[in-house]
């Protein structure tokens, strides 16, 4: 994928839910990772032709593992212009070593959110973005069917009314596929996770059984997702549910 199509899935996003107003300042979470880089480079290009005036601040939650080097994600900040903030954290030695959890998602994450959302607020900054793609609404909603026994995924603009800021996702309209193009032919620097839950997680399974649903069911993952902006899931508003309804006829 080229910059300008990722530009134009990102606009089209924060154009259909109305993500970014006026004046927002926006912290971008930055795991390190393909999708949140390529979002930090997105909208630093966003800046500069969207007609409502925004700025972004990067941030990454360090969990405390040793061996995360977030040099090459600064750099890359620096080079855009973007500021950078790393939050120091004790969360890997909580989840891991103390509390020695089976499934460590779950706390890491809610733990995570915490440090993050703490720090956008003294930044000052009144939207969060994350880097959550289609194939990550898909994901989320399958995990929700097996796991929980209902048909829910996250919506693409929530507003917390505790923290006072509202997440946005602007890569809801971006298969995953394309963002690892992007991020092969602009050379992203990604950091690898430490973690050692990574690949071993119910998302992961969740992740493979799509990938192969899909190879043996062309265009299912698709289809899911028309199901999702079609289902009256809370957080998608009915609008634009209607209009995608009828683009799909």
């Amino acid at each position: 994928m080229k910059l300008q199509q990722l530009l134009s899935y990102t606009r089209r996003a924060i154009d259909d839910f109305h993500m970014i107003e006026e004046g927002d300042k926006i912290a971008v979470g930055i795991s390190g990772g393909k999708d949140s880089l390529a979002l930090v480079y997105a909208l630093h290009e966003l800046m500069r032709f969207y007609p409502k005036h925004f700025t972004i601040h990067g941030i990454t939650v360090d969990l405390g593992f040793k061996n995360l080097n977030l040099d090459a994600v600064r750099n890359f900040c620096e080079s855009l212009g973007v500021p950078y903030t790393v939050v120091p954290t004790e969360i890997a030695q909580i989840v891991f070593d103390a509390r020695k959890e089976t499934n460590p998602c779950s706390l890491c994450a809610t733990m995570r959110k915490g440090a993050l959302n703490s720090t956008i607020k003294e930044l000052g900054c009144n939207k969060v973005a994350y880097a959550h793609h289609k194939d990550d609404v898909v994901e989320t909603m399958l995990l929700s069917l097996i796991y929980e026994g209902r048909f829910h995924t996250f919506s693409p603009m929530t507003y917390l009314d505790r923290k006072e800021v509202t997440v946005i996702r602007p890569f809801v309209h971006i298969n995953e596929a394309d963002i690892i193009g992007f991020q092969r032919r602009y050379d992203l620097p990604v950091a690898k996770s430490p973690c050692p839950a990574d690949g071993n997680t119910r998302r992961e399974y969740v992740k493979q059984l799509l990938k192969q649903l899909n190879q043996e069911n062309p265009g299912v993952k698709e289809r899911m997702f028309t199901a999702i902006m079609n289902g009256d899931i809370q957080g998608w508003p009915e609008y634009f549910g209607t209009r995608y309804r009828k683009k799909a006829n």
